[in-house]
C-alpha cells in the first residue's frame, strides 16, 4: 500500500468516527439540571399516583438540607411514605380535612449532605389539568432558605427557582389524546428515518474510501 493510500485510509477512518460521534450526540439526553424536580410513573389525570421529588443539595457552604415543604394544590388526597432519617407531616385545612402541604424534617444530624440529593416519595391523587405545580421550600442546617417556587413559561428562558412541575396524561378528550399522540409519533418516525439516512451515508463513504485505496494499491 502506497503512502498516499494509507494516509487517504486514515482520514476515511477518522470521519467515519467523527460522524458516528456525531449521530450519537444527535440522539443523546441532555442532563438534568439540579433544581428540586418531581416525577411520576403514571401522572394520569384525576388518577391516583406515587410521586417522587429529586432534592439536590446545592449549599455553597457544605451545609445539610434539614427540611423540604411541598405546596399541594389541588391535591384530592395524600399520603406520605416511611422514610429512614426523615419524619413526614402533613398540614390538613381544618374545615375541609383537605392535604395543603407536607413536610419532611430530617432526624437531629441527618439531611442532605452536600453534593449529594435525597428522593422522597407520596401517593397522591391528582387534579384534572394538563399540569400541576408543587412549590417547594429547601431548607438548610445553617438557616438558608431556598424557594423553588417560580412559574416556568413556555418558551422563555427557565427562572432561577422553577417550581417543580408535572404535566399530566390522558387528556379531557379522545379527540385531544389524538391530537397529542399523533405529533409524538410522527416525531418518533422522522428521528428513526434520519438514523437510517445518516447511517447510509457513513456506509456509503466507507465504501468509496476502500474502493479508492485499492484502486491506488
Amino acid at each position: 500500500m502506497t503512502d498516499l493510500s494509507r494516509s487517504t485510509l486514515r482520514i476515511l477512518c477518522s470521519a467515519t468516527v467523527l460522524g458516528a460521534c456525531s449521530v450519537g450526540a444527535w440522539t443523546a439526553i441532555a442532563p438534568a439540571s439540579a433544581h428540586v424536580h418531581v416525577d411520576a410513573d403514571d401522572p394520569v389525570r384525576a388518577g391516583t399516583t406515587v410521586i417522587t421529588f429529586r432534592v439536590p443539595n446545592e449549599s455553597g457552604s457544605g451545609s445539610p438540607t434539614t427540611a423540604l415543604t411541598v405546596d399541594l394544590p389541588d391535591v384530592a388526597s395524600a399520603r406520605t411514605d416511611v422514610m429512614e432519617g426523615w419524619s413526614a407531616q402533613l398540614d390538613k385545612d381544618p374545615a375541609t380535612g383537605a392535604v395543603r402541604s407536607v413536610t419532611w424534617t430530617a432526624d437531629p444530624d441527618g439531611g442532605i449532605p452536600s453534593d449529594q440529593f435525597e428522593l422522597f416519595h407520596m401517593q397522591v391523587t391528582l387534579p384534572d389539568s394538563e399540569t400541576v405545580a408543587f412549590p417547594a421550600t429547601q431548607t438548610y442546617r445553617d438557616g438558608t432558605v431556598v424557594r423553588w417556587d417560580q412559574p416556568t413559561t413556555p418558551g422563555a428562558a427557565e427562572p432561577d427557582h422553577p417550581a417543580p412541575t408535572l404535566t399530566l396524561t390522558g387528556a379531557g378528550s379522545s379527540d385531544d389524546e389524538t391530537a397529542t399522540a399523533a405529533p409524538q409519533a410522527t416525531l418518533g418516525a422522522d428521528n428513526v428515518a434520519r438514523a437510517l439516512a445518516g447511517g447510509a451515508l457513513l456506509l456509503a463513504a466507507i465504501g468509496v474510501g476502500v474502493a479508492f485505496v485499492r484502486r491506488g494499491a
